[in-house]
């Protein structure tokens, strides 16, 4: 293993596929120099700057924050930008690097995310107001449990990695997915939301969340430590009581600019 500034050759094995020439998708193998700084998106940058232009795949902030640069690595979903690659080596100092599976390939590590945004804009991932206009005139106070219940669901970054881990999604493209059920879960639970009731009826139909299996996948596969599987079973809780939450929230939203309690 490389200590800081030394380098040491490593093997960067990376799924190819054109469909345009390829009948299947391949492995290829580039050698190069990586430091213990050296990320795998800095092994893919550098594979595609020096030693093949043709490779393609997505990236943009390299902080972990878009979520443009999930892949499927030593078999594993995650973010390619945060990751060394010597803390992925294998025993014969190797690292893997496939696109995220279960989605079809448009070009080597890049994939069709369609089916995945379809999903997650079918649970209206928006905060919808009330609809007689009676929002606050001035900011919503919410209660520091309130937050504390959305579980950090609002820092996910939507990369995909939750959703392509899903052995549902792998089985039933129509099923609602991890990804789009977390964002539910965060409007649903949200206080100044206006529609719990419509997301419950839409998140527990035949494709939502009574068609999870709690297989955890998608818990492993966050890069944000996030817990979809919670959310998933919260949501399974209020779905059989949709209407009397509804009827809460119409309460509770009463209270939203005064500063009081609930």
């Amino acid at each position: 293993m490389a200590k800081n500034g030394q380098t040491q050759n490593v093997t960067i094995r990376v799924q190819r596929f054109n469909p345009d020439v390829d009948a299947k998708p391949y492995l290829a193998s580039y050698e190069i120099e990586a430091t213990a700084d050296t990320t795998l998106l800095d092994a893919l940058e550098q594979i595609k700057a020096t030693l093949d232009g043709s490779l393609t795949f997505r990236r943009s902030c390299r902080h972990a924050i878009c979520g443009s640069c999930a892949m499927n690595v030593n078999g594993r979903n995650m973010l390619v930008c945060n990751r060394r690659v010597n803390a992925l080596l294998d025993r014969r100092g190797r690292v893997t690097i496939r696109p995220l599976p279960y989605l079809p390939i448009i070009k080597d590590l890049v994939v069709d995310r369609t089916s995945f945004w379809e999903q997650y804009l079918r649970v209206k991932p928006w905060l919808i107001p009330p609809e007689n206009g009676a929002a606050p005139a001035g900011e919503y106070r919410v209660l520091p449990a309130e937050v504390e219940a959305l579980k950090m669901a609002e820092t996910c970054i939507m990369c995909g990695a939750c959703y392509s881990a899903c052995q549902v999604v792998a089985m039933n493209k129509q099923y609602i997915g991890p990804h789009a059920l977390l964002k539910a879960f965060l409007r649903v639970l949200d206080p100044r939301d206006a529609a719990p009731a419509e997301r419950l009826e839409i998140v527990g139909g035949d494709d939502g969340v009574f068609r999870c299996h709690t297989i955890f996948n998608c818990i492993d596969a966050c890069p944000k430590g996030l817990d979809p599987t919670f959310a998933i079973e919260t949501l399974r809780k209020l779905a059989q009581k949709r209407l009397a939450f509804a009827a809460e929230r119409v309460e509770r939203q009463k209270s939203l600019g005064t500063g009081r309690d609930a």
